[in-house]
């Protein structure tokens, strides 16, 4: 019997009382090693496995697995789920060209097989794969293996994976979604400008790694971006789309407040438009982003209590979190 979306949010609404919360946050940040912490995951029931990466990995296989069950249309989780297509496209096709071990790499879930995935890439069948990604897998290719630019074979794949977000955001019927993922699309391109202006890449380049979005000005943004580095800051500064303007500021702090702002303003979004809703998929979608957000959080804390950094160190680089 098919699940109705009200069964599946009061039970979406039933764990969401189980995210982490400021209060266990504080006891993870009191943590003086990486066993202290997973003892402390444990407890909070985040998994099995006897090291941070262990539990994460336990507990978004745990994660997948219950939204499978709940969500009465899986496909709205389709746009992240591409994600790791696109990730393990690139870790497989590396791996192989440098004919190097990458299994440790993979991730899942994800909507092409790993084994039909390697057999795409070692024999050059782009038909194996989706639509989405065989129109860009063979320019990835032909990137990598003729100049060896691993960051223009990327620029293929990250292409292809948000035009792909995007198709499936504005079909999916759901507004939260379709914003949500053009706020994504939009900060990469930013992120992908600023780091093209600072390495000096070409117009080409950037002509290929920037995705038309609503509200992006992708010319604009090209012309600053050959102007150079602080011609680019200046031209973005003064845009107002995505709260753009405020993520420049944070950008003049640093680059990581700069990450730290974006990741913000997401689960800001997810809290606005998920936490309250009483019907449709963004429940279930904001308890994934949710759960993802969390994932963030915990890697940031387990990097300091392994390099022996202060509690006021680590916090300042958090993330807000969704419970």
């Amino acid at each position: 019997m098919a699940v109705s979306y009200e069964y599946s949010i009061g039970s979406v609404r039933a764990r969401e009382k189980h995210l982490l919360t400021r209060t266990d946050i504080e006891q993870f940040l009191a943590c003086k090693s990486e066993k202290e912490l997973c003892d402390l995951l444990k407890d909070k029931g985040y998994g099995e496995g006897d090291s941070v990466e262990a539990l994460l990995t336990s507990h978004s296989e745990a994660l997948w697995k219950y939204l499978k069950s709940t969500a009465p249309d899986f496909d709205i989780f389709l746009p992240f789920l591409i994600q790791n297509d696109a990730h393990n496209y690139k870790v497989i096709l590396k791996g192989t060209m440098a004919d190097r071990e990458y299994d440790a790499l993979l991730v899942t879930p994800c909507t092409v097989e790993l084994p039909a995935m390697r057999t795409a890439i070692e024999k050059r069948l782009p038909n194996l794969l989706p639509e989405w990604l065989s129109k860009f897998a063979d320019k990835a290719y032909e990137a990598l293996a003729h100049t060896g630019d691993a960051r223009l074979s990327d620029a293929y794949i990250d292409r292809a994976v948000m035009l792909e977000m995007l198709r499936l955001s504005e079909k999916s019927g759901s507004a939260f979604l379709r914003d949500y993922v053009r706020n994504v699309v939009f900060y990469s391109d930013i992120k992908s400008a600023l780091r093209s202006a600072r390495t000096g890449a070409n117009r080409e380049y950037l002509k290929r790694a920037l995705i038309r979005v609503e509200g992006f000005r992708k010319e604009e943004v090209i012309a600053a971006a050959m102007k150079g580095y602080d011609a680019l800051t200046d031209t973005l500064s003064k845009y107002s789309e995505y709260d753009c303007r405020r993520a420049m500021e944070a950008f003049k702090e640093s680059p990581s407040a700069f990450e730290r702002w974006v990741d913000n303003r997401l689960t800001a979004l997810c809290k606005e438009r998920c936490k309250r809703v009483s019907e449709g998929a963004e429940p279930l979608l904001g308890y994934y982003l949710g759960s993802e957000i969390e994932k963030k959080v915990i890697h940031i804390i387990t990097s300091g209590v392994r390099t022996k950094s202060d509690a006021d160190t680590i916090r300042e680089r958090l993330r807000e979190i969704y419970g």
